[in-house]
């Protein structure tokens, strides 16, 4: 009886030993780490995607992993990483330790991206950026394959490109000026907030707008939780510009924004800001960011091919809103499934070749990754929009019969309309 009962100690010993020590892919379902700051905009379209594509997936069956159908479960974690470094290093960890997630997406603040992103390499974990632009960041995969090739980009595109679609945007208002108003060479204000990924931006718009026909007058650099940007419109105002180039992922876009409708400003605000982006916008500029112009990744009405329309009347259904460019978790997650699937394995190593052969719709465009796992921009592929706000109403302007090049096919998605110049800043100006 002795020796029975030692070998069932030993037995249940061994049987814990091995199962604490058995890797969270054993179960049956896929644990999905979610990672961002969810109590601010950003955060939430991060979950609010993930949610999306899990409900998606698992009311399909789940993802064939080989033999096997598994089900999704995701993990939220809140990073808050516009307050703290060490909070958002602190919630990738546990992500991977405690939690032991097979995967990882999500992540916005690029300085805190950067520190997650070492962590979840250390742990060999695939990781899904969804909000950092910065291009060091998958740089990384090409200056040291075997330790980075676990990260892939999948929104944005990496600020080189969009600092490009942000200067055709901008060639096209200042276009719509010269011919309305008669201004041969507008006047630019660069306005970006104060975080690392603004600065190769702020670089190249400094470099290259003059280029374009236009002058540059100044660049301003507000925190990017200013509450008050009366000092930078003063500055800005007697400077004579007529457009503001912004650069804005925080909440200085709202008080940037409010703070102009309130002084009409003769000015037109073209550039990124993404709380511009957010159908709360409106009201939390009290109606004052009208005519404000950003860039952005999903209008309502606006359709890059079949895809797009379901996700994003499904989403505003849900959640009340047009999805945000992090809500991209989504397509994040469906990418992943279908790596996983094709490679029959939850091994990473495997499923890091298969996303690297990626090219297909979805719901923003063609995704394809690039030789830093960086998602290819361009005409045929991911353009992303110009979108404006037009008396309480967000609408896609650009592409609107636009040209690559001299002999490219002109490109219009369904949904485009015309860009409107503020009715003051015509007043202002019109001779």
């Amino acid at each position: 009886m002795k020796n029975l009962k030692l070998l069932l100690v030993i037995f249940l010993a061994f049987f814990l030993v091995a199962t604490v020590a058995m890797p969270a892919w054993s179960a049956d379902t896929i644990k999905i780490g979610v990672i961002g700051p969810m109590n601010f905009s950003q955060g939430k379209g991060h979950w609010n995607g993930a949610l999306m594509a899990q409900d998606e997936i698992n009311a399909a069956g789940g993802v064939q992993v080989g033999p096997k159908k598994m089900k999704i479960e995701l993990v939220k974690a809140d990073s808050n990483e516009f307050i703290s470094m060490t909070d958002a290093t602190n919630a990738m960890e546990l992500l991977l330790t405690r939690e032991k997630v097979n995967f990882v997406v999500g992540g916005f603040r690029t300085e805190a991206v950067l520190a997650m992103q070492d962590i979840a390499m250390d742990y060999k974990t695939i990781f899904l950026g969804c909000g950092a632009a910065t291009k060091s960041i998958c740089d990384r995969v090409g200056e040291n394959y075997d330790r980075y090739k676990y990260w892939f980009r999948i929104t944005p595109f990496n600020n080189i490109f969009l600092a490009r679609g942000n200067f055709i945007h901008l060639a096209m208002v200042a276009g719509i000026m010269r011919k309305t108003l008669g201004i041969q060479t507008p006047k630019v204000a660069i306005v970006g907030e104060k975080q690392a990924w603004v600065e190769a931006m702020i670089t190249a718009a400094e470099a290259n707008i003059p280029k374009m026909g236009m002058e540059v007058v100044g660049v301003w650099r507000p925190s990017q939780t200013a509450t008050d940007v009366t000092a930078e419109l003063s500055a800005i105002q007697r400077s004579g510009a007529q457009i503001v180039f912004t650069i804005f992922s925080a909440s200085v876009g709202v008080t940037f924004a409010k703070q102009v409708g309130e002084l009409k400003l003769p000015v037109v605000q073209v550039g990124i800001n993404v709380e511009a982006q957010k159908e709360g916008f409106w009201e939390a500029t009290g109606g004052m960011g009208n005519y404000v112009m950003t860039m952005n990744t999903y209008a309502r009405d606006v359709e890059y091919n079949e895809l797009t329309k379901p996700f994003v009347d499904g989403y505003i259904k849900r959640f009340g809103e047009v999805p945000t460019y992090t809500a991209d978790t989504h397509e994040a997650i469906l990418l992943l499934s279908e790596a996983i699937q094709r490679a029959g394995s939850l091994d990473p190593d495997k499923i890091v070749a298969e996303l690297e052969k990626t090219d297909e719709e979805g719901t923003a465009g063609r995704f394809k990754f690039d030789k830093n796992h960086d998602p290819v921009w361009g005409p045929g592929y991911l353009t992303s929009l110009g979108v404006q706000w037009q008396d309480g109403k967000l609408v896609g302007v650009w592409p609107n019969k636009w040209k690559a090049a001299e002999n490219a096919p002109e490109i219009t998605y369904k949904g485009i309309v015309d860009y409107k110049l503020p009715p003051w800043v015509i007043e202002a100006y019109k001779k």
